[in-house]
């Protein structure tokens, strides 16, 4: 369009020359907003802001990893992530309750303490797309028939608006954990990722120095 507009009626060498340089020009300039815009910030934002799209990645390999395991494996992991966040004691003393087959849509049931002096009912469920109100319903009903008013609802998809507003409303207190909650909390927990490259950033230790001053 630009040669159109110019009205060039031949393209030659001198013309591409030309054009080349223009467009080096361009790239230069480019670069060198880019180059600004690091120099802008110090190298402890730049590390953080790397580190967080490594993070978003690894969450992102682990939510697929989950959406094609078999639900067995799945629950297993449900069980080890929340023994690993204070719930059920044991891994073998949690991992009785789930499992079983519940009544309308209770997957297990585990300790909410090592004592074990109150239980959570869990829904854990490998979904694809959004968990609507209705489905979310039906576990707040399930409870009520199992006379508790606490329950977990762990899912690989998305909560709608809804769903949320609801269990914010409701008398049982429900626990919404999404997919990517779920690999928030497995990356947290060093379950189903292992460590990589290790980076010790550090910094000068003023009271060191602060008599040789």
């Amino acid at each position: 369009m630009k040669i159109l507009k110019n009205s060039l009626y031949k393209i030659d060498n001198k013309y591409l020359k030309v054009q080349k340089t223009k467009d080096s020009n361009l790239f230069e300039e480019r670069d060198f907003e880019i180059s600004s815009e690091i120099d802008k910030k110090t190298p402890e934002e730049i590390f953080h802001q790397s580190y967080l799209i490594i993070r978003k990645k690894l969450m992102e390999e682990l939510l697929t990893n989950l959406k094609n395991c078999n639900p067995r494996f799945f629950e297993n992991l449900v069980v080890e992530l929340l023994v690993s966040l204070g719930y059920g004691g044991s891994f073998s003393e949690a991992g009785l309750a789930i499992g079983r087959s519940g009544d309308e849509g209770i997957d297990g049931i585990i300790k909410e303490d090592i004592l074990g002096l109150d239980v959570l009912y869990i829904q854990a469920k490998k979904w694809e797309g959004t968990i609507g109100r209705p489905e979310i319903q039906k576990f707040a009903g399930a409870l009520h028939g199992q006379r508790s008013k606490k329950g977990i609802f762990i899912a690989t998809g998305t909560f709608s608006t809804e769903a949320k507003e609801y269990v914010s409303k409701i008398e049982s207190k429900i626990v919404l954990i999404d997919g990517k909650q779920l690999t928030e909390y497995m990356i947290d927990n060093n379950i189903g990722v292992i460590p990589g490259k290790t980076y010790n950033i550090k910094k000068i230790d003023t009271d060191y120095f602060e008599d040789n001053q």
